[in-house]
């Protein structure tokens, strides 16, 4: 992880001396992490990496680009590859590419990780099991949120409706929340990866910048502190980036762009409390995050339908050029 963005090329190169040392048992591999929306998904890869890489909140499709999460043991690597929720309906352009870029974890991966919640099937679950069927790939069904049934029985007529309506090799009833079942996905997923030097470096955890990263840390209490409607409709923009060599702290300004003057008073809040409430909470986990004090400055701008805009989503980083 950098303070920019590494072509596939220039992060193999930064492996290629340590990949000699390898044994010829080592395995390495990507393991795409599907599913609808709000069903757990960047949690349970957090919690798998030990450390939290893709932001979480309450609300569906609060993961919106497709995140690396690398994983790497002196016999393995696992390349988490974290999507956006395939979701039905939403006809903005900002839809349209999340789902897009959930699809296209599908390609080059060596197995899939499909997450259900324990007791839940929605048409939207319907619709990626449907896409499962024409995959020539191993399919492991991860049921999350079973610390919600006390009696375990309760969930056989569940799975048994799983096994009747998704092609898998493999069901694995886990709680992310509860750290359950998290080892049993490392070895069931270790079945499926060939046996090749790792593909990162091993003081890699992403593909993405530090900068990245930051947006969104600040998107994440965006999620968090506001209601249904606006996170919807706002992003962070990264403007400046840097570190103070003098002053020994990184100096970050921010800019939220929501798309009507409504949504950038509730941004603020009353006497600015609410942006100064956000700002407080992200300033934390980007001290976190950095292993520095940390100066951060945040603004609201009004974007009129940034989220229906391809150019401006394309700006934005909204765009396919990301590549892993």
């Amino acid at each position: 992880m950098s303070d920019k963005e590494l072509s596939l090329e220039e992060i193999l190169a930064a492996g290629q001396d340590e990949q000699s040392a390898v044994s010829s048992d080592y395995q390495s591999g990507f393991a795409a992490v599907i599913g609808r929306p709000n069903v757990g998904k960047s949690t349970i890869m957090n919690e798998m990496l030990g450390q939290k890489l893709s932001i979480t909140s309450p609300k569906p499709q609060t993961t919106r680009h497709r995140i690396h999460g690398i994983h790497t043991t002196d016999s393995h690597q696992i390349i988490f590859v974290d999507t956006p929720g395939m979701h039905l309906g939403g006809q903005k352009s900002i839809n349209t590419y999340m789902n897009r870029t959930a699809n296209s974890a599908f390609a080059d991966v060596d197995v899939v990780l499909f997450v259900v919640e324990a007791g839940r099937w929605t048409k939207e679950d319907q619709a990626v099991a449907k896409k499962l069927q024409h995959l020539e790939l191993p399919v492991i069904v991860l049921v999350n949120k079973v610390d919600k049934f006390k009696d375990k029985q309760e969930l056989f007529p569940f799975i048994q409706q799983l096994s009747e309506e998704v092609k898998m090799d493999a069901l694995i009833p886990v709680s992310a929340y509860k750290k359950i079942g998290l080892s049993d996905i490392e070895a069931e997923v270790l079945k499926y990866l060939p046996k090749q030097p790792p593909i990162f470096a091993d003081d890699y955890i992403t593909d993405r910048s530090t900068r990245f990263l930051a947006a969104e840390i600040i998107r994440e209490k965006l999620m968090r502190t506001l209601g249904e409607e606006v996170p919807y409709g706002s992003t962070v923009e990264i403007e400046r980036f840097e570190f103070d060599e003098e002053e020994g702290r990184w100096l970050i300004n921010a800019l939220i762009l929501v798309e009507r003057a409504g949504q950038k008073q509730i941004v603020i809040g009353k006497k600015g409390e609410l942006i100064k409430k956000m700002g407080t909470q992200a300033r934390k986990d980007l001290i976190h995050l950095l292993d520095a004090r940390v100066h951060l400055e945040l603004w609201v701008k009004v974007k009129e339908n940034w989220s229906d805009d391809a150019r401006a989503l394309a700006s934005l980083g909204y765009d396919d050029n990301h590549s892993r």
